[in-house]
């Protein structure tokens, strides 16, 4: 039997073949796991409960799109930040949900934060659900590609050539550390994947990791779904964002999964039409 530290916890462990790290079910040790509900009393519950489900508009003009979001070049609005979940009970009240909780039929809203960690372990139809409950939807593909590459349509956002470490783009892989090679919807699936360290990280905790549109995130951290009937993420995750048969930063596109498909690396943020006309290059930010 071992010991793994895992989100300010020791957990005890049996090994297993291969190198396999398991939990030891007999252990009265536990893992710090968030599940719903269990957030209510910190500030980054606060931030995900106070977000607004109206598409509210500035009355002074100068801002066309729902708080929390960016106008692209008037054409159309999307989440500053990948999107982390509200859970609504029965009585109408409000919850944050677990991070590295499974949506599970539960009725949840996307909302975009700063300083929290990212929805990860959800499906291109949950996070379609939880965009249009917050009145927005699943951004087109080439609506998160563009508003990835910046207005100055760089491959990385940031630049053509990456910069390993400006995003989080070079994490460590969970499941091999706590199950070898196992790879199955359950091991992929398990709530302690994304606290360990080297994986997620919180949104713009990368500062650099940004464009000239003010948009966070959109290489690596989490894959990012897209509105594809068949099943798209762009962008990468902490552990790939360059690699062969998927293509380099803003063009990272995964295709092999269905729609109904989740893992410890899917996430996803919300877009949403824009209300009337703008002027053109209304959000770029001066670099």
């Amino acid at each position: 039997m071992a010991a793994v530290a895992l989100a300010g916890a020791t957990v005890a462990c049996t090994t297993a073949s291969v190198g396999e790290v398991r939990p030891d079910p007999q252990s009265r040790a536990h893992v710090a796991v968030a599940m719903p509900g269990s957030l209510g009393g910190t500030d980054e519950a606060k931030a995900r409960v106070a977000e607004t489900p109206k598409e509210l508009l500035a009355d002074d003009g100068r801002m066309r799109c729902p708080a929390g979001m960016v106008d692209i070049e008037g054409r159309f609005c999307i989440d500053r930040y990948e999107a982390s979940l509200v859970e609504t009970l029965p009585n109408g009240e409000e919850r944050p949900f677990s991070p590295y909780a499974t949506v599970d039929g539960r009725r949840v809203r996307a909302v975009s934060e700063a300083n929290v960690k990212p929805q990860g372990y959800i499906s291109a139809k949950e996070a379609a659900r939880a965009c249009a409950a917050s009145g927005k939807r699943l951004c087109r593909a080439s609506e998160w590609k563009t508003a990835c590459r910046g207005p100055e349509k760089k491959i990385y956002g940031y630049g053509d050539r990456r910069e390993p470490g400006r995003c989080n783009d070079r994490g460590k892989n969970p499941v091999l550390k706590l199950y070898g090679a196992r790879w199955t919807p359950a091991t992929m699936n398990q709530p302690l994947l994304n606290q360990l360290d080297g994986t997620l990280a919180r949104t713009g905790e990368h500062a650099g990791c940004t464009n000239g549109y003010g948009v966070y995130d959109m290489v690596g951290n989490l894959h990012e779904w897209v509105a594809d009937a068949h099943g798209a993420f762009q962008g990468g995750y902490y552990l790939d964002v360059a690699s062969v048969g998927h293509g380099e930063g803003c063009g990272y596109v995964t295709t092999a999964h269905e729609t109904r498909y989740h893992d410890y690396s899917t996430g996803f943020r919300c877009c949403a039409d824009t209300p009337g006309p703008a002027t053109a290059g209304a959000t770029r930010r001066k670099r």
